[in-house]
């Protein structure tokens, strides 16, 4: 992998973490485009790139994060995602550069995600996400924690089971965008404890440049969708994901 394949992995990665459309299923599918083989190291990559996404999140809403209320919201809604994915972790890096599994994920849940507009629309009540009820944030983690499927998308997950426990639109993405915090810090310490002794110096360079443009793109995409929302459907990230396999297979571009 070289240092441009990094830069435009770490855009798309910065781009799509946030945005119910799976920026796992995205890196995977880059990757193979430019010809980076599915190697422990790329694997990896995918996974501690979004550490950059991470700190966007930290640097937008630091004040958010600090209050006491706020870290007991986000522990508790982690703990479902991160007992299941201590469970899952091997099954879960198997399948990772699965393209079937990619395709599948990718195409059901653009599907689910334009009927659940369609029939839920905006329905939810403004929550407070500080006060969010300890059996909600539980529902919140247990949906999220289906995101360990590539192609699901962990922001889709956290929306939709939100927004089915009463959580409007606006409240649920800002949770979700906080949630990745734990959730993602987790996921990047483990695999990178699991698997840094196998990665040279380069490697980490390579990975840094990824880690530096993702932050970069992710404040951008951050901001951009907190505006959509306000006034779009979710559905039409529905609508891009079907669009997006259905090119794929169309032109059996992988």
């Amino acid at each position: 992998m070289t240092l441009l394949h990094s830069l435009i992995l770490g855009l798309v990665e910065g781009i799509t973490e946030f945005l119910p459309i799976s920026s796992t299923a995205h890196l995977i599918i880059v990757q193979k485009l430019l010809g980076i083989a599915q190697s422990d190291f790329a694997k990896t990559f995918a996974i501690a790139i979004q550490s950059g996404a991470i700190l966007a999140v930290v640097v937008l809403y630091w004040r958010r994060l600090w209050h006491w209320r706020m870290i007991r919201n986000l522990v508790i809604a982690f703990i479902p995602t991160g007992v299941l994915g201590f469970i899952f972790y091997d099954i879960g890096r198997d399948i990772l550069g699965n393209i079937s599994v990619i395709l599948w994920a990718l195409g059901l849940g653009g599907l689910i995600l334009i009927i659940f507009e369609w029939l839920v629309g905006d329905k939810g009540k403004n929550a407070d996400i500080e006060n969010i009820g300890v059996g909600k944030l539980i529902g919140i983690g247990l949906f999220q924690s289906v995101s360990m499927i590539p192609g699901v998308s962990r922001a889709a997950a956290t929306i939709i089971g939100g927004r089915l426990l009463g959580i409007s639109r606006v409240a649920i993405v800002e949770f979700s965008f906080l949630l990745a915090v734990p959730t993602m810090a987790a996921a990047t310490g483990w695999d990178l404890l699991q698997n840094y002794q196998q990665f040279s110096m380069a490697q980490f360079s390579t990975l840094g440049v990824g880690f530096v443009v993702s932050f970069i793109a992710a404040i951008a995409s951050i901001r951009w969708l907190l505006n959509y929302i306000r006034s779009h459907s979710l559905a039409n990230f529905g609508i891009y994901r079907i669009i997006l396999v259905g090119a794929i297979v169309l032109f059996s571009l992988l």
